[in-house]
């Protein structure tokens, strides 16, 4: 099989290695093209690109995949299959027409749900207990063709979005050499692969920094699900007020817990001999008199959701280091009830 792989992030590094290990005949590379440089860290890192010079395999960068030059150059590859995976663009029919058998695309959710660029982390922001990947025969609608392979895995209580996409890369990696095998056998004319129901179809657009600040109007365990998809970005926030008609500072929430936080007891600044220890809450703040987002303790870092407590394990206030968010609360050494917002 004479295969072109194209490809951008590292999401797609697993699977195209394996394919190279297994003896394709791996024709070219396409990816993104490098950015300008907008900051002083230089262009943006293309995991993709990296592989490929390491292995020594030409690579193709086209601002577009879908002009004219581009296709021409596609049809000169005289390709059997393209393989896509994290790319960052999307192929026209034209594009899709210069391989013999067209296109599959490893994807990180289990289609048809988290059509889109941000599957692995809506379905964290979902609060989904499992997700996977899946492997489909492209069609010129976006994530929308028949299913040819996929894989589930349980998705733990504390990875985060970044976490879940390394181990969803690997999970990827035996789904794609199938799908590959499968293309390798058909006849062309037989139906291939499962068609998606289009009754169970979601959507996963590209997160914002905008839709990162915390709503902590949800349950302790729904903001728990949001912090963790957030991260490494846009990375969850909330803004702290500050005293003396000072603008509120912004927080970035980096991690927290709501284990053994219920909406019954709390640990106190008296009675921190066991971190997991949640007991002795003071009859002075309570957790029924206090609105979602009051903070609830001067040591540890607890904060009232609409259901249960959440408690801040590490932060970053805006310009300053990452911290504890014990060491925030000495720092700025916010009353009881202080409203997060």
């Amino acid at each position: 099989m004479r295969l072109v792989l194209m490809g951008t992030g590292p999401f797609a590094v697993p699977a195209f290695e394996a394919l190279r290990a297994a003896g394709y005949e791996i024709v070219n590379i396409i990816t993104r093209p490098t950015p300008p440089v907008k900051s002083r860290n230089g262009p943006p890192e293309n995991p993709v690109r990296r592989w490929a010079e390491s292995h020594q395999l030409s690579v193709f960068d086209p601002d577009s995949i879908n002009t004219a030059e581009s296709i021409k150059l596609l049809q000169s590859f005289k390709a059997e299959l393209f393989v896509v995976c994290d790319y960052g663009q999307i192929l026209k029919p034209e594009a899709l027409a210069c391989a013999k058998l067209g296109g599959i695309n490893l994807h990180g959710s289990l289609l048809p749900k988290y059509r889109g660029a941000a599957p692995v982390q809506r379905a964290l922001l979902s609060g989904d207990p499992i997700t996977g990947v899946s492997v489909i025969h492209m069609t010129p609608r976006l994530d929308g063709g028949p299913i040819l392979a996929t894989a589930e895995t349980p998705i733990t209580d504390e990875e985060t979005s970044g976490e879940l996409e390394v181990r969803l890369s690997d999970l990827g990696v035996e789904p794609t050499l199938h799908a590959v095998s499968l293309l390798e056998a058909w006849d062309q004319q037989s139906v291939i692969g499962r068609n998606q129901d289009p009754s169970m179809v979601t959507k996963a657009p590209r997160l914002s920094k905008q839709e990162a600040q915390i709503d902590w109007n949800q349950s302790a365990a729904a903001i728990n699900c949001f912090v963790r998809g957030m991260q490494p970005w846009p990375t969850a926030f909330c803004f702290f007020p500050l005293p003396k008609g000072k603008p509120p500072l912004r927080i970035a929430i980096k991690t927290v817990t709501h284990k053994l936080l219920g909406n019954a007891t709390l640990t106190t600044a008296s009675d921190h001999r066991s971190t997991d220890a949640v007991t002795n809450v003071p009859e002075t703040h309570t957790l029924d008199n206090l609105p979602p987002g009051s903070i609830l303790d001067k040591e540890r870092f607890f904060v009232q959701t609409a259901s249960g407590v959440l408690e801040i394990l590490t932060v970053q206030p805006a310009g300053k280091r990452e911290m504890s968010g014990a060491e925030f609360l000495r720092g700025y050494q916010p009353a009881i009830g202080t409203q997060l917002t």
